[in-house]
């Protein structure tokens, strides 16, 4: 009788779908394609993903793997993430499994946990959601936060531009396939099965390697202006032609990004920088006129009027380490990388305030905080993100002080690989020094007997420098200069026209060159790129 009422509740009759409603868009016609058709190797299914389908399915709901993942096994590679949709609701879900959490207000969805600490794994199970008009939906002329009490108990609620700030009226599969953005997300993978659902052509999509939009384009940016930034995204890391009818709404309906949240708006950034590609990203952004005022931290890097060849270059190696990193299944932090895209900003700031009289690390301090207030406003979970950023950049200053205990201290920093990452990618631009890059990365390996030898060998250097501008001649001696030598040569005393002789000075005893120091010449060093 419950299942019977839920079924109800979420528009099935008789195991057929619901009639479309009026204002819908064509909804699709469901076609499974077998394993024959679509390829996908099950070995590549998460097993994880798969036992929360069972789970589903053993309970008497459908559940399917869904979204990206499909998408990604179609096309060979091995997804990050696996998400699973299904028509049981999230307070169902979350009975079903002993670690569940419902989370999220917008779209209220359900994590289910396994493994604990850092190793992990979320499986991220949504509801099938039902495709609700903007026209029929409630309104309000705020945002989310302005209008908070207004939609707090309401499940289907747009704002003035159409943009969705709720989405949580369940509905039948059909009808959630047609309110995803584009079709090559838009399929459901049965694992058990070994069937691909497909409604609206991904599959084809997929192998012509275009990214279509379901339904009319400006309509579905109006709902949601992130898909303007997912769509570039998509374009970027898969290599996708981009279907013209779902680009040409892009740059003249790019405004509404206006209104979405700064922290959503940053959260996206972030995915458009690790996925890999982030070169091709910022291409694509170009190529759409979206490189100057969607994202404050890119315009520093993007803007024609703020580049110059240090910066460029610097921020090109950065982010072509980035995606070296991500290629290999290393981990990216977003702390470091925008680090990096924001660093010439930081200098900038810094060597004004030195000019003004301040002292190196007040000015340091201040030009960061001036930064983070220009470049990344007050967003969710700004406070860790500036902590790690200010510690890689507070570090910079440090690596040039090789003396005393400091360079002991500074290796034992919880960051300090992700300074010495940033000292790098600084001397691989010009910099700094190639030599001091080394000299750490030799330093960081060495036991406590090389790193004495390395700290006496620039004590040595030094002292040698000093010793070389000690023995330099002051200008107005450099014309006596071969009449002195002569003269000392012949035994007499030769001083300058109406002057006294000075008497000879004590040469002063030269100090050898420890064998350890000699041993360990800076620069000599390979550190990993």
């Amino acid at each position: 009788m419950i299942k019977k009422l839920i079924d109800k509740l979420l528009g099935k009759t008789g195991g057929r779908q619901a009639a479309p409603r009026p204002g819908m868009p064509v909804l699709g016609r469901r076609v499974e394609v077998p394993k024959s058709v679509h390829g996908i190797d099950p070995a590549w299914v998460d097993e994880r993903a798969v036992k929360v389908v069972r789970t589903l399915t053993e309970a008497g709901y459908e559940a399917y793997i869904v979204g990206g993942a499909v998408r990604d096994l179609l096309l060979g590679l091995r997804p990050k993430d696996f998400d699973v949709a299904t028509n049981a609701p999230p307070e169902q879900v979350k009975a079903l499994f002993r670690r569940a959490f419902i989370v999220g207000r917008r779209f209220r969805i359900v994590h289910v946990v396994f493994g604990r600490g850092r190793d992990h794994e979320v499986i991220e199970v949504s509801t099938f959601r039902a495709y609700v008009d903007a026209a029929s939906a409630e309104q309000v002329q705020g945002n989310e936060k302005t209008s908070k009490s207004q939609i707090a108990d309401k499940n289907h609620v747009v704002d003035a531009s159409g943009r969705v700030l709720r989405d949580n009226v369940w509905g039948p599969q059909i009808e959630d396939a047609a309110r995803r953005d584009f079709t090559i997300n838009a399929m459901y993978y049965d694992p058990q099965r070994e069937i691909v659902v497909d409604y609206h052509g991904g599959i084809a999509d997929v192998k012509k390697r275009v990214l279509r939009m379901i339904g009319d384009p400006p309509t579905r940016y109006r709902e949601d202006p992130v898909r303007i930034i997912r769509v570039v995204r998509f374009a970027a890391k898969l290599g996708f032609e981009i279907e013209p009818k779902t680009r040409e709404p892009i740059q003249r309906m790019a405004h509404l990004l206006d209104n979405v949240p700064a922290s959503r708006l940053f959260d996206e950034m972030i995915k458009l920088l690790q996925t890999g590609h982030a070169l091709a990203s910022l291409q694509e952004l170009r190529k759409h006129g979206l490189h100057r005022g969607v994202f404050p931290i890119l315009d520093v890097v993007l803007d024609e009027q703020q580049r110059h060849d240090g910066r460029e270059k610097f921020v090109q190696l950065a982010l072509a380490d980035t995606d070296r990193r991500v290629a290999e299944g290393k981990p990216v932090a977003p702390s470091f990388m925008l680090a990096c895209m924001l660093w010439h900003d930081v200098l900038d700031r810094w060597q004004r305030r030195q000019a003004q009289g301040e002292s190196a690390s007040q000015a340091l301090g201040l030009a960061i905080d001036e930064v983070f207030d220009a470049r990344i406003g007050d967003i969710s979970g700004r406070g860790k993100l500036a902590a790690d950023m200010r510690e890689i950049w507070m570090m910079q200053p440090r690596f040039e002080r090789r003396s005393g205990h400091g360079p002991f201290t500074l290796v034992q920093q919880p960051r300090f690989r992700a300074g010495f990452d940033f000292l790098r990618l600084r001397a691989e631009a010009g910099e700094v020094d190639p030599a001091l890059a080394r000299w750490w990365e030799e330093f960081s390996q060495a036991d406590e007997s090389g790193r004495h030898s390395l700290l006496e060998a620039v004590r040595e250097q030094q002292r040698a420098v000093q010793r070389s501008r000690g023995r330099r001649k002051p200008a107005h001696l450099e014309a006596h200069g071969d009449a002195l030598v002569e003269a000392q040569g012949a035994g007499a005393s030769v001083a300058p026209s109406g002057e006294e002789a000075a008497p000879a000075r004590k040469r002063r005893r030269r100090r050898r060159k420890s064998a350890a120091a000699a041993a360990a010449p800076a620069g000599d060093a390979s550190h990993e790129p």
